[in-house]
């Protein structure tokens, strides 16, 4: 499994519309054939930060995403909303689940 974890902090104003706009992504992508699962998250403390945790079965589930017409979208939309650049990390699973993916050794 492929994980990409994004933490977004939007303007204030634009909290509304950032969900709206990401849950039209989120609905998307996961009818996508690659994509296991996207989560979005809103940080508790802060109701203008936000986490999109995404599951594809491999590294290019993941690219065909970010060319789909809904990230496009979606990508354009939240832009000016945000109060600081997205950041996305790309991560191996190596316990998803109940199974044990990888040993977590490099190579």
């Amino acid at each position: 499994m492929f994980v990409v974890s994004v933490t977004v902090h939007v303007k204030p104003e634009c909290v509304k519309q950032f969900i709206e706009a990401t849950f039209d992504n989120a609905r998307n992508t996961r009818n996508e054939p690659g994509n296991v699962r996207f989560d979005v998250l809103q940080l508790e403390a802060d109701v203008a930060q936000f986490l999109l945790y995404e599951v594809y079965l491999g590294p290019e589930g993941f690219v065909s995403h970010q060319e789909t017409p809904h990230y496009l979208r979606w990508k354009e939309a939240v832009a000016p909303m945000m109060a600081e650049p997205r950041i996305g990390l790309k991560h191996q699973a190596l316990f998803y689940g109940e199974e044990v993916l990888s040993d977590g050794k490099a190579g």
